[in-house]
């Protein structure tokens, strides 16, 4: 270096301080573990004491009993779907809610995500049955289950089972999942 580069360098540094460490500062705050932990926990626990559901009766899509169900929510790939609808995405779970009342079947449903949740639960089967209705109108529960799955928050996409699972008397749920302690580490 020049005398006269060294004399414009050090005209450029004057008011600079030098750092007094060597470890960066990023701007993130350190996560506090067990804070971390029972935030966690608070959530879950505050998503079994929900009881106002948040599924509406206003408009029930009408199905018929063999109606193929099928229904993506936004952002679900069409590869997962496709894989759910060919029964590729085995499911942990099975509610069967034939002969409920759509009240009973309402809240049944809701508690049967709640528990879907804790366990992390990837898929489901749920079987509402298709049975047409003596005053001949449209399966009542299935047209429900369809209404519901759409509005519930938990729910990504849903698609009529395969024939050795109950075929149209039956979905497959694709569900969200929250991350378990320890895998977003």
């Amino acid at each position: 270096m020049h005398d006269d580069d060294f004399s414009l360098f050090k005209a450029e540094l004057r008011g600079v301080k030098p750092i007094q460490q060597d470890r960066a500062d990023t701007g993130k705050p350190k996560i506090d573990r067990k804070q971390h932990a029972t935030l966690r926990q608070a959530a879950s626990q505050t998503l079994d004491a929900v009881k106002v559901d948040g599924l509406s009766d206003q408009f029930i899509i009408d199905v018929g009993p063999e109606d193929v169900l099928h229904w993506a929510g936004d952002g679900v790939q069409e590869g997962q779907m496709k894989k759910l609808k060919l029964g590729q995405i085995s499911f942990d779970g099975s509610l069967d809610l034939h002969g409920m009342s759509v009240e009973v079947a309402r809240d049944t449903l809701w508690e049967f995500f709640a528990e879907a949740a804790k366990f992390e639960v990837r898929c489901v089967r749920i079987t509402h049955g298709k049975a047409v209705r003596t005053d001949g109108k449209r399966p009542m529960l299935k047209s429900h289950v369809n209404t519901w799955l759409r509005q519930h928050p938990q729910v990504l996409g849903f698609t009529s089972c395969l024939a050795k699972h109950g075929g149209t008397g039956a979905l497959y749920v694709m569900l969200k999942r929250t991350m378990l302690d320890g895998r977003d580490d």
